[in-house]
């Protein structure tokens, strides 16, 4: 039932779905590993009271990771410096 859902929302609004190819989970790495420090610095670390408590908290998360946290990747920088840096 999902498939079907997903193709008629496909077709209403004009979107192309790209399918990765059956046993290559690379096609995804950069998603991959964002989950899975979501899932690490986040979602393993609370409990949710209800769907509001689980927007606060993600919200929080998200800033921190935007703001705060250093990426390696970005010359230990968060996100948010270095796209200041890069205007």
């Amino acid at each position: 039932m999902t498939s079907k859902a997903m193709f008629f929302w496909r077709q209403h609004h004009g979107v192309t779905l790209h399918f990765i190819q059956p046993g290559k989970p690379t096609q995804t790495a950069s998603i991959e590993s964002f989950d899975a420090r979501f899932r690490d610095g986040c979602l393993n670390q609370q409990w949710f009271k209800n769907i509001s408590d689980a927007r606060s908290i993600i919200s929080t998360w998200r800033q921190h990771y935007h703001e705060v946290r250093p990426h390696r990747s970005l010359g230990y920088q968060p996100p948010a410096v270095f796209e200041k840096q890069m205007a």
